[in-house]
């Protein structure tokens, strides 16, 4: 598994465990990286199309107060729910 593959399982994982949403920064702290390396993450799996390809959809984020939270949407559990036990292959977004 890729490090960019491990890192998707890992914040698919933390979004699972807490369905009401994480904010940015503790999903930093939880996951080891910095911010922009989770802003490149979400933009990758969020709605948002990216030139000319629609990202899948897996991510949402939103404001809450002052918080920005990100949660998996219904793709995103989907996706989590296919992955047995949290192994196997990274499907594509």
């Amino acid at each position: 598994m890729s490090a960019d593959e491990t890192l998707l399982h890992a914040l698919l994982a933390e979004l699972a465990a807490h369905p009401d949403g994480v904010s940015l920064p503790k999903l930093c702290k939880r996951l080891g990286i910095r911010m922009s390396v989770l802003m490149r993450t979400l933009t990758y799996l969020g709605e948002d199309t990216i030139g000319d390809a629609p990202g899948p959809g897996w991510i949402r984020t939103f404001e809450d107060g002052e918080r920005t939270l990100a949660r998996l949407t219904d793709a995103g559990r989907a996706v989590v729910a296919s992955l047995p036990g949290g192994q196997g292959p990274m499907p594509s977004p």
